[in-house]
């Protein structure tokens, strides 16, 4: 039995208006060549695709580490990531395979290497001296679960807790365990009966290498004895322990308790603490203990050589601040300071002078790591201001909902935008500069200007200088200033379409040429803005409102001819008196009867001051229509050069001319088509002819997607009854995901028809169900007729076809170059009033950058459309489609974009099969076709775009931007343009031990660590207790030394062998890094001789 396929009658049918579709396949091809002689360039070897760099800030920190002498700074998260951040623009991204959350990060300081601890009880050492860090070694344990690690200063071996209260010894060289085990039965007192817990802590006597202090969970602290194998003192408290730190001269530690309190214990005195302090108890009568109080989570003790110590502190709030927020207390002598925080602390860290844990602290800063947020504390000014952080980290200021990114901006851009945004910047940050300041940038091989564009939840719009692949805001717009707030919930007018942020900007509109910006909102609201420099206030803000209906879905208007086909612009004050009213129906009242011409939020009555920066042109809402609340807006499009700005929903299409305030073109979506709808549409009929493949981004799954995700609020989960309020009992329910939305809007200068001519200003329009349709546009001549003439609309009648929803049109010119819309170069539109009239009048007309407008009548141009299942260029004015490619059968696309690289142009696909695409112009030759990432959440949709230069990014967290290339060329550049993390730094002197002290024995005692961890000494550990993992970065078997240098040249010699960087550099550097070695290994023993006097070898 001959099987029968369904999907090719179903293209047969999507193919009935086409005016291609009556040629077969092979007549467009022979067509094809006769209409298109374009030499393309582009070829497949210009194409590849790797990730660049990723911005904000590291989604769900779990752990913090600083190196105090090459002054970076490592984040690691909960999903396995590590961020490093040197001096602003020296940033770099990692990411564990497991995924499993990093619990602990640990420098070899001033080593170029750094320790991971995840909580999959694995241990990573990872290689900072190449430009993209890789792991050197990887150390499993199996029968144990990793708590807490601790590498001292200029060490080679690593202590690591475990949950079992054991202390096992890791030799960060070779990556292998010691046989030196520190047994919880040996540390605490035999006659104890319970288990002392998790170790929390571990750290060596900053005076006394041979002495480990270990904290145990339930509150018993032990000092124990290296070289004896014993405990010299035990230290027993009743209350959990968080952390412990120690004072500077190794007589004294504090530890942090679960009650709040804080105890000090004086080293040689165990029987009961020195101190106990509960910093925010309040403090009874008749001397009674302090109320308890929320546990202290962390404390560090910082000595000073002048004044007092710091005693740092997270945690420790009485239990009677409720709602407070999350605190960081700083106590110095007398003096507490309670700095509050906007999140929860994650971690802290105080920034010291000196790596030398025996010498004199002397702090100056305090790194925070909230949850949402990286604070650094200047310690050294009064007040404890913050220092302003260059870092891009404030991406999620409020949560992304869309995103738009320009490659190759006109160079005027971003000045201008940076100097009406410095107007914008706080003041009272610390006066001194950025502490984290490590690393050397790149090599800038990109001189193009690029810029991100975030719209947010809250309504705000950041403009980021994205240029050199690296981030900085440049300038913030609030959109809902324009508003009436409402206070409260009780206050909010029952029109609110979405629960929560209503001001949620969906779609960005953006002329570069002109500064032109539209943007659409939640709320059904499009907000025009001109860029001036001048501070305006603006008495009245422009407003229109828009009835926009489907009045299909009413049976008690059986004929749909009520509608004007296209009407002429309204007069007056009312532009939108030309749409019916519906018929009212009784039976959805609510009890204050229908809501009807009203918007869902409310323009500000009074005058609004605007700033320098964007301004606003023209605020436009779409009604209530007899209690039913407008539809979203699902596309936009604004051109300068016309003055127009047009919108479309899943009801219809509304253009307004922003220069004369007034509604050109109201309809709703089947009266586009007039006489020529290809479904034969009937008002009573319930049914359609045939399902739509749909629009947006509901149901994944099933590789169909709905239009009215997009009504939802991008942030937030809306109840779908809000939206499927339906008008009368008697309307027949064709659900609003079966509707025809307006989904792509394109203004340009074209063929509009098959017998034109020569171009003239049109609008292509695309909707849900794979259709484009060509709106003429008759412009007044420019100047002051502009504004006294109306703009008349009309239908050209043509029609075109694609499967699936039309996410994209272009045009290209005879040669094969892109034409881009008209627009009207930027001027100052707040200048006086006073100026020479004929100038002005001059600078207003509009110019179109259209190569067409002075070509001959005989040439053409090429209409590139890309829809979800395929892309076609038609060459007009013929209409005839001269290439087709099918995309994807199984899936859809997400994004598509015609964008400019290396002097051509192509087409860049993006599939929620995770696919990523690209197709030579015009003939569609598949270029690139890469599994990149699978969609796995609405973010990733949302986000996604392409520019020119072979840019893209995404949202690849709700706090970071991924940016990624698909540029041959960029790739190769890469590594050029990554910064250095690693720069050869001489490590500090140590501290002079003085003479007294060193004629009587006192100061810091060193210990010969190889006498008492090595295998000669200790034995091997069990093979079954851990597994060693050679990493990616380096090979099996080089006993590469991480704090030898020349095992570590050497290792990272064939680390960049494999990745086949470059060893020029390295080679260079190679004498400086010698400088940067604190501790030898045997490797290193002819530099240890030739360099013996330098007390700073010293194990």
């Amino acid at each position: 039995m001959r099987k029968f396929n369904i999907r090719k009658v179903l293209d047969g049918l999507t193919a009935v208006s086409s005016a291609a579709s009556a040629s077969s396949a092979a007549q467009q091809q022979q067509a094809g060549n006769r209409e298109s002689d374009i030499q393309e360039t582009l070829q497949s070897e210009h194409f590849q695709l790797c990730k660049t760099v990723r911005h904000g800030f590291p989604y769900q920190p779990s752990a913090l580490a600083f190196d105090p002498v090459q002054k970076i700074l490592a984040i690691g998260t909960q999903t396995g990531a590590l961020r490093l951040f040197g001096r602003p623009g020296v940033e770099c991204y990692c990411q564990h395979d497991s995924g499993a959350a990093v619990i602990q990060l640990q420098f070899l300081i001033n080593e170029g290497a750094l320790v991971s601890a995840l909580a999959d009880d694995t241990l990573h050492l990872w290689n900072l001296r190449q430009k993209r860090p890789a792991i050197l070694h990887s150390l499993k344990f199996n029968r144990e679960r990793i708590t807490f690690c601790h590498l001292p200063f200029q060490s080679k071996w690593l202590y690591v807790g475990t949950e079992r209260g054991n202390i096992h010894i890791v030799n960060v060289e070779s990556f292998t365990l010691s046989g030196y085990v520190i047994m919880w039965n040996k540390a605490i007192e035999l006659s104890s009966k319970s288990h002392p817990g998790p170790i929390v802590h571990i750290s060596d006597n900053p005076m006394d290498e041979g002495k480990l202090l270990i904290g145990f969970e339930s509150g018993t602290v032990v000092l124990w004895d290296l070289k004896s194998k014993k405990a010299d003192y035990r230290y027993t408290h009743d209350e959990a322990i968080h952390s412990v730190a120690w004072h500077h001269e190794g007589k004294q530690f504090i530890c942090s308790h679960s009650d709040g309190t804080l105890t000090i214990w004086n080293v040689k005195s165990p029987a009961k603490p020195f101190q106990t302090i509960t910093p925010h108890g309040k403090q009874l009568k008749d001397g009674k203990k302090p109320e308890p109080c929320k546990p202290i989570l962390k404390v560090e003790y910082k000595t000073a050589r002048a004044g007092e110590p710091f005693i740092i502190l997270s945690g420790g709030l009485s239990y009677d601040t409720v709602g407070r927020r999350p605190c960081l207390t700083v106590m110095h002598g007398k003096s507490t300071a309670v700095l509050e925080m906007d999140y929860s602390i994650v971690d802290f860290l105080t920034l010291c002078e000196t790596p030398y844990p025996n010498d004199f602290q002397e702090p100056y800063a305090v790194v925070v790591l909230l949850e949402k947020d990286l604070v650094l504390i200047d310690l050294a000014q009064n007040g404890y201001p913050i220092f302003e952080n260059p870092y891009p980290l404030t991406i999620h200021e409020s949560p992304v909902t869309c995103c738009e990114y320009f490659a190759d901006c006109p160079v005027d851009l971003i000045p201008a935008l940076y100097s009406v945004g410095a107007r914008q910047k706080r003041q009272g940050y610390s006066k001194k500069e950025w502490p984290i300041s490590g690393g050397n940038w790149g090599l800038i091989t990109q001189s193009y200007p690029e810029i991100i564009i975030t719209g947010h939840a809250d309504g705000s719009i950041k403009f980021w200088d994205a240029s050199a692949i690296t981030l900085q805001v440049l300038y913030k717009l609030k959109t809902a200033k324009v508003f009436e707030k409402s206070r409260n919930k009780d206050d909010r007018p029952n029109t609110d379409i979405v629960d929560e942020d209503p001001y949620a900007v969906q779609i960005i509109s953006w002329c570069p040429e002109s500064r032109m910006l539209c943007i659409a909102g939640v709320s059904a609201h499009v907000i025009i803005y001109r860029f001036s420099k001048q501070e305006v206030t603006t008495e009245v803000i422009p407003m229109l409102e828009v009835r926009l209906l489907y009045e299909i879905n009413d049976v008690e208007t059986p004929d749909g001819e009520q509608v004007p086909p296209l009407p002429t612009p309204g007069t007056g004050s009312n532009p939108q008196s030309i749409i019916p009213q519906s018929h009212p129906s009784t039976s959805s009242s609510s009890s204050d009867g229908l809501r009807d011409n009203v918007p869902c939020l409310k323009v500000k009555n009074s005058p609004l001051k605007q700033s320098p920066g964007y301004q606003i042109e023209l605020v436009i809402q779409l009604v209530w229509v007899s209690g039913e609340p407008p539809q979203q807006i699902t596309s936009l499009a604004v051109n300068s050069a016309y003055g127009l700005v047009v919108f479309g929903n899943c009801n219809g299409i509304a253009m307004v001319d922003y220069l004369q305030k007034t509604v050109l073109l109201n309809l709703g979506t089947i009266e586009l088509y007039g006489s020529n709808d290809p479904y034969r549409r009937e008002p009573r009929s319930p049914r359609k002819t045939r399902q739509p493949s749909g629009a947006g981004l509901c149901d994944i799954n099933e590789g169909t997607v709905v239009p009215e995700d997009r009504c939802k609020s991008p942030t937030s989960d809306v109840k779908d009854n809000s939206f499927s309020r339906s008008r009368s009992s008697s309307v027949t329910s064709i659900d609003k995901e079966s509707r025809e939305a307006i989904s792509a809007l394109h203004f340009c200068e074209t063929f509009t028809r098959k017998a034109d001519t020569s171009p003239s200003p049109c609008l292509w329009v695309g909707t849900t169900l794979g259709t484009v349709l060509v709106i003429v546009l008759n412009l007044p001549p420019g100047g002051e007729q502009r504004l006294l003439q109306p703009v008349i609309v009309s239908p050209s009648g043509t029609i075109l076809r694609l499967k699936g929803a039309i996410l994209r049109m272009a045009f290209l010119d005879t040669t094969g170059s892109l034409v881009p819309p008209a627009h009207e170069p930027w001027r100052e539109h707040n200048v006086p009033e006073d100026k020479d009239e004929k100038d002005k009048l001059k600078k207003r007309r509009p110019v179109s950058v259209s190569p067409s407008s002075s070509q001959e009548i005989s040439e053409n141009q090429y209409a590139v459309i890309c829809s979800e299942k395929q892309a076609k260029v038609i060459s007009l004015p013929s209409q005839n489609c001269i290439y087709k490619q099918n995309i994807t059968e199984t899936s859809f696309v997400l994004r598509g974009d015609i964008v400019a690289l290396s002097n051509s142009i192509c087409l860049a696909c993006f599939c929620a099969n995770g696919h990523i695409m690209t197709f030579s112009l015009p003939s569609l030759r598949p270029l690139l076709d890469v599994y990149y990432l699978p969609l796995t959440n609405m973010r990733i949709a949302r986000t996604f775009c392409f520019t020119n230069n072979g840019q893209a990014l995404y949202l690849v967290s709700p706090t970071e931007i991924q940016r990624l290339t698909y540029s041959q060329e960029t790739c190769e550049n890469l590594q050029e343009m990554l910064g250095e993390l690693f720069t050869p730094v001489e490590t500090p002197e140590a501290p002079n031990r003085g003479f007294f002290k060193g004629l009587f024995g006192g100061g810091a005692q060193s210990l010969d660590r190889e006498e008492l961890f090595g295998e000669s000494a200790s034995g091997k550990a069990s093979r079954s207790l851990a597994q060693h993992i050679p990493g990616p970065g380096g090979i099996e078997g080089v006993k590469g030394a991480a704090s030898g240098v020349v095992g570590e040249l050497a290792r990272a010699r064939l680390a960049l062998d494999e990745r086949g960087q470059k060893l020029g550099e390295l080679e260079e550097k190679t004498a400086a890094m010698l400088y940067s070695a604190d501790s030898f290994s045997k490797h290193a023993h002819e530099m240890m001789l030739k360099y013996k006097d330098k007390k700073w070898y010293q194990f």
